[in-house]
């Protein structure tokens, strides 16, 4: 159920809750979207004989909020209601709450039982997560690549050669998906030079995530779309020229990816898909800055070109859908904390 806010309801984390009496479901909710009732106050509001709930137990993936946000603290509402028992998924990261919410609880008299399916609720919540524990938006590198290895052509700005397209309808639908879910994505001065992209949502409904562009010495022309159109966009340069689209003036005696990062957290950017090209994701992956990396392979072969990166992790899943192979893999070395209830 939480499921249904995602790329909602960010930078708030998915939150599902159930009301249960008598071993029946009586009430439900989830977070709708950002700024919009949480969960519980969602489920408790749907159940029609409010008594009832003196008299039953709420489920819920994550901590009750305890601190007064957007919306009151879901903490005091239970305790108001007098509901006996809470059924908690995981603790909450977020500083603000992280274990207040559950104090409350139990210093009201409250049940609590606390880490019930953790690694499936941590797992719907891992953006949220890294955003509060390493303080940087969850990575996820994405890119399309041959059989036999290579991401493009070797081409160069003026040769008039189109990039390779490994892409299908179904490919393309799955990649906007992935935007419509994800905060913020980005690419690099090639990328955006020579193919010009939108970097937006076509193929599937949802919000266009934030279009990031790193380019340092301020190459990407005012007619090309990432400049040109209204769709949100932020370009990190070193060139204090830069004019329209709004731009990070980059520090050149400080690292780049560094700086990026700072900016998008400090902006709530939950989750960033690197799209760029061999060098970008390199970058990051050299870094050991990603968590996911989200490959397709196509069964075309090029026998050259630019390779595609050489990634290191473990795959998490593999799919085929027509001709083309999915691969996802998680870094193994970025783990996420967990907590001792």
């Amino acid at each position: 159920m939480a499921e249904n806010g995602r790329g909602l309801v960010s930078p708030n984390p998915m939150v599902g809750a159930v009301v249960v009496c008598d071993n029946k479901i009586i009430g439900e909710g989830y977070h709708i979207a950002y700024g919009e009732p949480h969960a519980e106050v969602n489920a408790i509001a749907s159940v029609k004989d409010q008594n009832m709930l003196q008299h039953s137990t709420l489920y819920v993936n994550l901590e009750p909020c305890s601190h007064h946000g957007k919306t009151p603290p879901c903490a005091d509402l239970i305790i108001r209601k007098k509901i006996p028992r809470v059924v908690i998924g995981q603790q909450d990261p977020y500083l603000q709450v992280a274990g207040r919410g559950i104090g409350m609880l139990k210093a009201a008299g409250v049940d609590v039982v606390c880490g019930v399916l953790e690694d499936a609720c941590r797992e719907l919540n891992k953006r949220f997560i890294c955003y509060h524990t390493q303080q940087r938006p969850y990575i996820i590198l994405k890119w399309a690549q041959s059989a036999d290895g290579f991401m493009d052509k070797k081409r160069i700005m003026g040769d008039g050669q189109l990039p390779v397209i490994f892409s299908d309808e179904f490919s393309r639908m799955r990649v906007h998906k992935l935007r419509a879910e994800e905060d913020a994505i980005m690419v690099g001065t090639r990328t955006a030079l020579l193919d010009n992209p939108s970097l937006n949502v076509r193929y599937w409904s949802g919000k266009n995530p934030l279009r990031i562009a790193i380019d340092r010495q301020g190459e990407i022309p005012r007619k090309h779309k990432l400049r040109s159109t209204k769709d949100n966009t932020l370009i990190f340069t070193e060139n204090k020229n830069m004019k329209s689209a709004p731009y990070v003036l980059l520090d050149s005696e400080t690292n780049v990816l560094e700086q990026v990062l700072e900016t998008i957290y400090q902006k709530k950017i939950l989750s960033l898909i690197v799209e760029g090209g061999s060098k970008l994701l390199n970058s990051f992956i050299n870094a050991d800055l990603w968590d996911e990396a989200n490959i397709e392979i196509s069964p075309i072969c090029l026998e050259d070109g630019i390779l595609a990166p050489c990634i290191r992790g473990k795959r998490i899943m593999s799919d085929t859908r027509g001709k083309a192979a999915f691969d996802i893999y998680k870094n193994r070395y970025n783990t996420l904390k967990k907590y001792n209830y």
